[in-house]
Order: structure tokens, then C-alpha cells, then sequence
């Protein structure tokens, strides 16, 4: 008998959240009717109003609703469809509730119609209590089964169309997928780029001070032991040199971690440092280049790096430009030469490397290398 209750209150609450909704769906169907012309004509009401709707249909159903991106043809869509499906479906839920509420006071005020049959099921002239009571409770009974078994599958098929309706498209969450991991791809190489500096400054100012001034220490030890040819000083000269080497390999792992000029000076500041020490001429040329995040930096400096590189071991180049600016959101570096040309990515040189870099923010690079040359050069990488 507990069961048959707990199945019971179940079922009514069920049947009363599936009218509660239909009913607010009736009277939203009314207000978008009503309102349409305003919710036209003015776009930015007509989105909140569907989101709204599309809320209650997510709770109804118990399904998580999540953000979904602008779409105004979708918008018209769904204000159609719920005027559409709205109005009947709520008309049907408000009759159905509507009788079951009346059908307990027709029957107790039958005296004031002893003739009219109002009962909406089961319907004859009440003459007396007997056959109010009695007519009244079967009436009571047909339309709690009948709204019972109607209301909470209305319900849920009405919420389903406006989620349907209202749902990104496949497209639609593709593009916003490709959006969100390129964002969060952005941050990490943000925070990649930040962690490399952060390594880069306390080998430069930690590991390597210690380690200058201990070469210091054992330079110092060996001038003391200048005279002497026996092993001691002879160890302490071994592991002077040995400290020097490992203080320039120290240098050219900072280097290549994350360049301490980069760092220190700055993009423009850097390639010119660069565009100085080249093994042939160079002229550099920065434009304005604004905001540029730390990992655009970076790929620009180590893609002219290793292109000036190529210059002066492979191309036999008299003289290079380089050419730096930004479009938009773009960050262009342009290298050239008059070299015999010939250069191709595909070889797994250095070229390869760039474009693997420049990839890995969505840049791209693009290379004109015909035999007998110039060479261009192209590294375009996007900055927002």
C-alpha cells in the first residue's frame, strides 16, 4: 500500500510539473505573439526570451543547458515554432487542469443548476446529491487519469522541440570547440613561455652566478699554485677548466631555453642585436609593433635566427633584410636575401623547424627560394 502511495504522489507531481510547464508555455506563447514585432525589431530582447524559455525546458527535462553562440536565424525559427506549438499545448493543459479544478465545484453547487448537465466526462442533470456526488467523483477520476497520462509526455515533447530548436549546430560546435581549444592552446604556450623565462632568469642569475664565482675561486687557487707542478695544483687547474666549459654550455642552454637579450631588450632590441652580429650585411627594418605576446615573440626571434644562420652557411649571400611588422592581429617577419637560392623546407633543415614553430601558434610560413635565388622568407603569426 506505501508503494502504491509513493507511486501515486509521484506520478501527480510529475503531472503537475509538466502542467506547471505547459501553462507557463501557454502564457510565454501569448507574450511572444503579443510581442513579436518589438522582439523583431529589436534583436537583443529576442535572444534573452528564447534563452529563458530554453532554461525551462532544460530543467523540465533535467538536461544541462549550456551557452550556446549567436545565432539570430535560429532565434526566428524558435519564436515561430513556440507560437506554433505553445499556444495549443498550453490551451490543452489549461482546459484539462481547468476541468479538474471545476469538477469539485460543479458538484457541490448542482442546486443552482439542478438541469444543466456541467460535468465535463460523465455528464447528466443533477437532480440530487447522490448523483452530484456520485457523477463528480467519476468525473474527478477520468480527468486526473486522462491529464495524467496526457500533460507529462506533452510536457517533455514541447521542451525537446525548443531545445531542438534552439540547439548549436553540429557546425555551430565544431567552430565553437576549434575557438575554445585554440584559446586555452594560447594560454599554455602563455604560461610555457613565462615558465621558460622564469628558468631562463634563475639559471642566468642562480646556477650560472654560482658558477662564475666559483671558476673566480679556482682561477684565484691556481695563481697561488702557479709554482707548483704537483697533483693538487694540477686538480685545481683541471677543474678551472672544466668550470669554464660547463659555464658556456650553461650559456648556450640559456639560449636556447628562452634569450636572455629577448628577455632584456625586447623583440625590436633583439633583432637587432641579431641583425649585428649576422654573418652577412643586414639591414633591419621594425615597424610598429605594439602588444605582442610572449610566445610570438619567441618563434619571431628563433625563426630569423635560424634563417640569418642559413644566409651565412648555405647562400652564399653578399647582403639580407629583415622586415618585421604587424598587420591587425598579425605579426609578419619578412627574411631575404641575394643568395643562390635553392632553400626547401622539406629537407628537415632548419626550415622545417620554423615552420613547426610558427604552426604551433597557427602561424604560417611560406618560402621563395628559385635556383639562382633571392630567397624570401615569410612568418606570419597571429597575435591576439
Amino acid at each position: 500500500m506505501p508503494t502504491l502511495f509513493g507511486a501515486a504522489r509521484t506520478r501527480w507531481r510529475t503531472t503537475w510539473r509538466g502542467g506547471r510547464y505547459l501553462l507557463g508555455t501557454l502564457v510565454a506563447a501569448a507574450v511572444t505573439l503579443g510581442a513579436a514585432l518589438p522582439l523583431l525589431c529589436v534583436a537583443s530582447l529576442l535572444r534573452p526570451w528564447a534563452e529563458r524559455q530554453r532554461r525551462r525546458a532544460g530543467r523540465l527535462l533535467a538536461e544541462p543547458v549550456e551557452p550556446r553562440p549567436r545565432a539570430a536565424r535560429r532565434d526566428l525559427v524558435w519564436l515561430v515554432t513556440q507560437v506554433a506549438t505553445g499556444l495549443p499545448a498550453g490551451a490543452l493543459a489549461l482546459l484539462c487542469l481547468g476541468c479538474l479544478a471545476l469538477t469539485p465545484v460543479v458538484a457541490a453547487l448542482w442546486w443552482a443548476f439542478p438541469t444543466a448537465p456541467w460535468l465535463p466526462v460523465v455528464s447528466f442533470p443533477l437532480t440530487d446529491w447522490g448523483t452530484a456526488l456520485s457523477l463528480g467523483l467519476v468525473n474527478l477520476v477520468c480527468l486526473a487519469v486522462l491529464t495524467a497520462l496526457l500533460l507529462p509526455p506533452l510536457a517533455r515533447a514541447h521542451a525537446r522541440c525548443c531545445l531542438a530548436v534552439l540547439a548549436p549546430s553540429p557546425a555551430e560546435r565544431l567552430v565553437e570547440r576549434v575557438t575554445e581549444l585554440t584559446r586555452t592552446r594560447t594560454d599554455v604556450l602563455q604560461a610555457h613561455s613565462a615558465e621558460l623565462r622564469r628558468i631562463e632568469r634563475d639559471l642566468h642569475d642562480g646556477t650560472q652566478a654560482r658558477l662564475v664565482a666559483l671558476a673566480m675561486r679556482l682561477a684565484v687557487a691556481g695563481e697561488s699554485l702557479a709554482d707548483d707542478s704537483g697533483p693538487a695544483a694540477a686538480l685545481v687547474r683541471q677543474a678551472h677548466a672544466e668550470t669554464e666549459e660547463a659555464m658556456t654550455e650553461l650559456r648556450s642552454v640559456i639560449r636556447t631555453i628562452y634569450p636572455p637579450v629577448l628577455a632584456d631588450q625586447g623583440l625590436s632590441g633583439a633583432l637587432s642585436t641579431l641583425a649585428t652580429r649576422a654573418g652577412v650585411p643586414t639591414r633591419l627594418d621594425v615597424g610598429p609593433l605594439g602588444e605582442v605576446p610572449a610566445a610570438v615573440e619567441a618563434v619571431t626571434y628563433f625563426a630569423v635566427t635560424e634563417a640569418l644562420a642559413n644566409i651565412a652557411r648555405h647562400s652564399s649571400a653578399t647582403r639580407a633584410a629583415v622586415r618585421v611588422a604587424r598587420s591587425g592581429v598579425l605579426l609578419r617577419a619578412e627574411i631575404s636575401d641575394d643568395g643562390t637560392g635553392g632553400a626547401e623546407a622539406a629537407r628537415g633543415s632548419g626550415l622545417d623547424g620554423i615552420r613547426r614553430r610558427a604552426a604551433a601558434l597557427d602561424g604560417t610560413m611560406e618560402i621563395s627560394s628559385p635556383p639562382g635565388g633571392p630567397t624570401a622568407l615569410t612568418v606570419e603569426l597571429p597575435c591576439a
